[in-house]
């Protein structure tokens, strides 16, 4: 199980999803104060919640704790496979979450006077992810393959 490829290339996609829930992945400054985007939460500067993003925070931890799963479903191939679409799916959602709630508080601190803001490095991690996701899967098909050809040989 862990001398595979791919059960490496899942813990990876694991410890940096969990890296991603920790992290902040935006920052807003403007007359109000700075607010940063989180992925349970817009908070201040004295971390207080601003604006809930529940959603992005949950499709998270799910894009987190899969690739676990997956890991320990070694001797179903099939369904490792299915599992790093799924995956994969949910990485593109989170995404795509992200995108929506920077531009939700992009539009909040554009109508004030004086705003800026910016990302952090942790908002492009679930692109990193989909990467090793497709590694993974592509690791585990060749693992079915091999699997296929010796049983042809008996």
């Amino acid at each position: 199980m862990i001398q595979r490829i791919q059960t490496l290339y899942l813990l990876i996609v694991a410890i940096l999803m969990a890296l991603t829930l920790f992290l902040p992945l935006a920052w807003f400054a403007s007359d109000a104060g700075e607010f940063t985007l989180r992925a349970f939460g817009l908070e201040t500067a004295a971390g207080e919640v601003a604006q809930p993003t529940s959603y992005l925070g949950i499709l998270l931890v799910l894009a987190c704790l899969l690739p676990l799963v997956v890991i320990f479903l070694y001797k179903r191939r099939l369904l490792q496979i299915r599992l790093c679409v799924a995956e994969a799916v949910l990485l593109v959602g989170a995404v795509v979450m992200e995108g929506i709630y920077y531009f939700l508080g992009w539009r909040v601190f554009s109508d004030l006077a004086f705003h800026t803001q910016g990302f952090k490095p942790a908002i492009a991690l679930p692109l990193v992810c989909l990467l090793f996701v497709y590694l993974a899967a592509r690791a585990i098909f060749h693992d079915e393959l091999m699997v296929r050809a010796a049983d042809r040989i008996r």
